[in-house]
């Protein structure tokens, strides 16, 4: 912070400390102390400034780990929250996420047809309007962020593409705003999961990552190099579901044939199971539970298929984690075994020995988690600057 004054330095310094406890848990000031290199006064000065905001608790240790006298733990508050909404082509689920990264409420709206963006806005703004009104005395929601299925400009929220839905360069960000009267911020789906599962997830401590996600709406991903977001020039890397992956003539929604969206596909799981619908914790229930040929037989399609995509992001990115999320990870959890021998098959030595691959840990709180970090971005950055 060299040349900044005291007051840039104060700022920096709250939002170090807030980031901390928002996505490592809670800690002591003697190890935030040691965490930020800051001096015991300076840290017990900027713990009282972010406790009177409102933004965190103090509370007694554990009274079964006392060694000498231990400082009291602060935690960040669980009644700061945000809203997290992701439409999908059979339902929109909005949840409440406290800024201790603890999804408190998931509220799932089924859709009979998928919904245009003014019904989606609508039926999460109804939510959204509900939840606040029940929870008033209890949460004090900051915003609200939005995983959407498709390609998104993060700088104002506008859905450029998203091709299940049926929806082309719509504000959803500003109707959503409207509806609600609070601050509002959209990405891409699995660019938002890969957030989660980065900081509170399967990839904690992991530098280099690639996230694939398997929605109703087909398939994305998220990657993240050297600890960095990999994102592009718009926000639109990660792709995955439209990498060719088969000689096949079945298209995907962008009308590109043999890709990984084309040939995985959660609705030929449903249909072989004989399933209408199912959440991803269903599915992989279902699929572990049935011995039927059938389903077994496109399931170890579904993965062979799946291995050539990751083989491929193995061999490009040298991630030291894979995590599959949504009905990616149930393929997973039905033969880990098979998909792990296709991956090693097809990439080279090197790079296959770094890497792991692994279910989200998230489960289905994953998208709530990551849609609910962009309306705490802003206040993780500037504490002090933010207004609740």
């Amino acid at each position: 912070m060299q040349g900044s004054s005291s007051d840039d330095v104060r700022r920096h310094n709250l939002g170090v400390i807030l980031r901390s406890l928002h996505r490592n848990g809670p800690a002591s000031r003697a190890q935030l102390t040691r965490l930020t290199g800051l001096n015991r006064s300076t840290i017990g000065a900027l713990v009282a400034e972010l406790s009177a905001r409102g933004l965190i608790q103090e509370r007694d240790p554990d009274p079964t780990r006392l060694v000498g006298r231990p400082s009291p733990v602060v935690a960040a508050n669980p009644r700061v929250a945000a809203f997290a909404v992701n439409p999908e082509i059979d339902a929109v689920t909005v949840g409440l996420v406290g800024l201790d990264g603890v999804v408190r409420r998931r509220i799932r709206h089924p859709t009979e047809l998928s919904p245009t963006v003014a019904e989606a806005v609508g039926i999460a703004a109804a939510v959204i309007n509900d939840l606040r009104a029940e929870l008033e005395s209890e949460y004090s929601p900051i915003g609200i962020g939005v995983a959407v299925p498709g390609l998104v400009r993060v700088s104002d929220g506008l859905v450029r593409h998203a091709p299940h839905l049926g929806w082309v360069d719509a504000p959803l960000a500003a109707l959503l705003a409207a509806a609600t009267g609070l601050p509002v911020r959209a990405a891409n789906d699995a660019n938002l999961g890969v957030t989660a599962e980065r900081y509170f997830g399967a990839g904690r401590d992991v530098d280099d990552l690639v996230y694939l996600n398997g929605g109703a709406s087909g398939i994305g991903g998220g990657i993240v190099v050297g600890g960095v977001s990999a994102r592009g020039v718009a926000g639109f890397a990660g792709e995955f579901g439209h990498t060719r992956v088969s000689g096949a003539e079945r298209t995907d929604s962008a009308g590109i044939p043999g890709t990984l969206e084309a040939e995985v596909r959660r609705s030929a799981l449903l249909g072989v199971l004989g399933l209408e619908r199912a959440d991803a914790d269903e599915l992989e229930q279902a699929l572990l539970g049935s011995h039927a040929p059938s389903v077994r037989a496109e399931v170890n399609r579904q993965l062979d298929a799946l291995s050539v995509a990751l083989a491929g992001a193995v061999n490009l990115l040298n991630p030291e984690l894979v995590v599959l999320g949504g009905f990616l990870a149930a393929l997973h959890a039905v033969d880990p075994d098979r998909l792990r021998a296709g991956v090693a098959r097809l990439s080279l030595a090197a790079p296959n020995a770094d890497v792991r691959v692994c279910a989200a840990a998230l489960g289905s709180d994953l998208l709530m988690i990551g849609a609910a970090e962009l309306a705490f971005e802003s206040l993780l950055e500037d504490p002090a600057g933010s207004s609740r």
